[in-house]
C-alpha cells in the first residue's frame, strides 16, 4: 500500500512538472522579448544617445542595399537608418499591448521617440527621412513612414493619448502625398523615385488607413482604406494562389517576386475590413492568403525536441514579423490556432537554436548559417514575434 501511495505521488509529482513546464513555454514569450531587447540596447546602443548602430559588430564601412541608389547608401553609417530603426517602436508597441506595462510606455516617450526625432524631415508634406537629419537631405519613403502611422495609430488605441493621433494623422498626409492617378492609383515606394508603386506601401497603408478609421470613426477614412485594398488586389495578387508580387512599375510591368510581409499586410487588411464591415468576402479572403503564405513562406515538417512543426523559410526577420500581424489579427476572428500554433514552435525553436553567446539571432531558420555580423531589424523582429505570441 505504502508502495502505491509513492508511485501515485511521483506520478502525480512528474503530471504538474509537465503542466508547469508547459505554462513556463507561453509566459516565456514575454520575458524573451525583453530579454532580447536588452541584448539589442547592450550591443546596439550608442552611449549618451537615443540612436543606435546599425550592425553588431559595428562596420564603418557597411552601405545599406535597400535604399533607392548607391548614392543614397554612402551618406553615412555612425548610425542606423530609419527602417531598422523604426523596428524599436514597433516592438516596444507590442511589448506595450501584453499588458499595458507603464514602464514600457515610458521608455517609449523617453528612449525611442527622441531617437525618432533624428530623422523627422521638415520638407512638406513634413515627414521622416530615411537617414538623420544631421546628415544631407536623403530620401524619404512611403512604406518607413507607413510603419510608423501603423505604430502611432496603435499607441494611441491603446492608451488614448491624442497626442499619438496627431502624429498618425500627420504622417498620413505625407504617405497621401505619395498618391496619384497613374496606375489607377495607389501609392509609390519612394518620394524621390517616383518608378514603381510596391505592395509594401501600399497593403500596410490600408491597416493604416484602418486603424486611423478605428480612431476616428471618420466614414471618408474607410472608404479610401477599402479603395486602396481594391488596388492593390486588382493590381499585384497572384491570382493562383492569392499572395502578393512585390510592385507594379509605371510601365505596368509586375515584379513578381513575393515577400512574406506584402502577403500578410494584404491578409491583415482583409481581417480588419471583415472585423469592420461583416462582409464575408473579406474573411474569405483573409483565409485564402492565411492557407497559402502557411503553405509557400513555411517549409516542410521540422522537428525540435520531438515537436514536429513547419519551419519557416529564410527572410528578412522583419518581413516575418508582419506577416505575423495578419495572422493573429486573422486568429482573432476565427481562433484556427494551426497557424500560430506554426509561429509558436518556430519562436521556441529559435530561442535555442539561433541565438549566438550575445542574446542576437541568426537570420537562417535552419541553425547552419551562423554569420558574425548581424542586422538590427533582424533583432528587433524577433521582440516584436515573442511580444505578439505572448499576449495571445
Amino acid at each position: 500500500m505504502k508502495k502505491f501511495f509513492i508511485l501515485s505521488l511521483l506520478c502525480l509529482i512528474a503530471v504538474f512538472q509537465v503542466v508547469a513546464q508547459s505554462k513556463e513555454k507561453e509566459i516565456n514569450f514575454a520575458e524573451q522579448a525583453a530579454a532580447t531587447l536588452d541584448s539589442i540596447y547592450k550591443h546596439y546602443g550608442i552611449k549618451n544617445e537615443n540612436l543606435l548602430r546599425e550592425n553588431f559588430p559595428y562596420d564603418e564601412s557597411y552601405k545599406a542595399s535597400y535604399l533607392a541608389g548607391p548614392e543614397q547608401g554612402g551618406k553615412g553609417n555612425a548610425y542606423s537608418y530609419l527602417w531598422p530603426f523604426s523596428g524599436s517602436l514597433s516592438a516596444q508597441v507590442a511589448r506595450f499591448e501584453i499588458g499595458k506595462d507603464k514602464k514600457i510606455l515610458k521608455d517609449i516617450k523617453n528612449k525611442v521617440l527622441p531617437g525618432l526625432e533624428h530623422y523627422y524631415d521638415k520638407r512638406l508634406p513634413v515627414g521622416y527621412a530615411s537617414y538623420v537629419n544631421t546628415a544631407p537631405l536623403s530620401d524619404r519613403f512611403y512604406d518607413d513612414n507607413v510603419w510608423l502611422g501603423i505604430d502611432f495609430a496603435d499607441l494611441y488605441l491603446n492608451t488614448g493619448d491624442k497626442s499619438f493621433l496627431k502624429k498618425s494623422e500627420e504622417i498620413w498626409q505625407f504617405v497621401e502625398s505619395g498618391m496619384d492617378d497613374k496606375l489607377g492609383g495607389g501609392i509609390y515606394w519612394c518620394e524621390q523615385k517616383k518608378e514603381s508603386k510596391n505592395t509594401c506601401s501600399n497593403a500596410p497603408a490600408v491597416v493604416y488607413l484602418l486603424k486611423l478609421y478605428k480612431a476616428t470613426g471618420n466614414k471618408t477614412i474607410l472608404e479610401k482604406a477599402i479603395n486602396l485594398y481594391k488596388w492593390t488586389k486588382d493590381n499585384l495578387e497572384d491570382k493562383e494562389d492569392h499572395l502578393y508580387f512585390d510592385n507594379i512599375s509605371l510601365s505596368g510591368k509586375v515584379n513578381k517576386s513575393k515577400f512574406p510581409y506584402n502577403s500578410g499586410q494584404m491578409l491583415q487588411s482583409a481581417a480588419i475590413l471583415y472585423e469592420i464591415t461583416k462582409d464575408s468576402k473579406y474573411l474569405k479572403e483573409a483565409q485564402e492568403i492565411a492557407a497559402s503564405s502557411h503553405e509557400y513562406f513555411f517549409q516542410p515538417i521540422a522537428s525540435n525536441g520531438g515537436n514536429e512543426f513547419k519551419l519557416l523559410k529564410n527572410s528578412d526577420a522583419w518581413f516575418i514579423a508582419v506577416m505575423l500581424r495578419g495572422f493573429v489579427e486573422l486568429y482573432q476572428i476565427d481562433k484556427n490556432p494551426v497557424y500560430l500554433n506554426s509561429f509558436k514552435e518556430n519562436l521556441r525553436y529559435a530561442w535555442t537554436n539561433l541565438r549566438d553567446e550575445n542574446g542576437l539571432f541568426n537570420k537562417d531558420w535552419t541553425g547552419k548559417k551562423k554569420p558574425t555580423k548581424k542586422w538590427l531589424l533582424d533583432q528587433f523582429a524577433m521582440v516584436e514575434m515573442y511580444a505578439r505570441l505572448a499576449k495571445i
